[in-house]
């Protein structure tokens, strides 16, 4: 899996409330999921925004506004060219927009398509790999990181523990 973490804030994106055309006084502990391309089966959003938000308590941070934009890999490739010069696909990238230890402001580009085809690549199902995802995004907001071996493990063992709170002994 890979994820970009963007610490930069000036490189072109538009604020969050901006974008998606909000107030820029968001409500507290606001999670909200946007769909770029085609709009796909997702059970359970209105749960799962708030076991993210308990998510996030549990791992010491509050939310102010989380916007999870779901986009194809095209859509996500010109993200990642134009604002952190890579070239590659990817299927997740965090932006954060709230300075370190305030309350989480971000946006978290997901693209559909890779994670379908990382389901199929690490034998999952679409949703637990979806869920991994969208976890591992903010995860990556709460301090996780993944560019070391151990930094890595790290997180891949708090997804999991994630993965099981979410789904039960099931999630796979």
């Amino acid at each position: 899996m890979v994820s970009i973490n963007a610490q930069s804030y000036g490189k072109g994106l538009p604020a969050v409330a901006e974008f998606w055309g909000m107030s820029s006084k968001a409500t507290s502990g606001s999670i909200r999921f946007h769909y770029v391309a085609q709009q796909f089966p997702f059970a359970h959003r209105t749960s799962l925004k708030k076991f993210l938000l308990d998510l996030a308590k549990e791992e010491g941070m509050g939310v102010e506004a989380i916007n999870y934009i779901f986009c194809s890999d095209e859509y996500l490739l010109e993200i990642n060219r134009q604002h952190l010069n890579h070239d590659t696909y990817t299927d997740i990238i965090t932006f954060p927009f709230s300075p370190q230890g305030a309350p989480i402001l971000s946006d978290i580009y997901i693209s559909v398509e890779r994670v379908r085809e990382n389901a199929g690549k690490y034998g999952h199902s679409f949703a637990a790999e979806l869920h991994r995802v969208i976890f591992h995004g903010l995860l990556h907001l709460c301090g996780y990181k993944d560019k070391k071996k151990e930094e890595q493990k790290a997180m891949r063992e708090r997804e999991e523990y994630w993965l099981g709170r979410y789904f039960g002994s099931t999630w796979n």
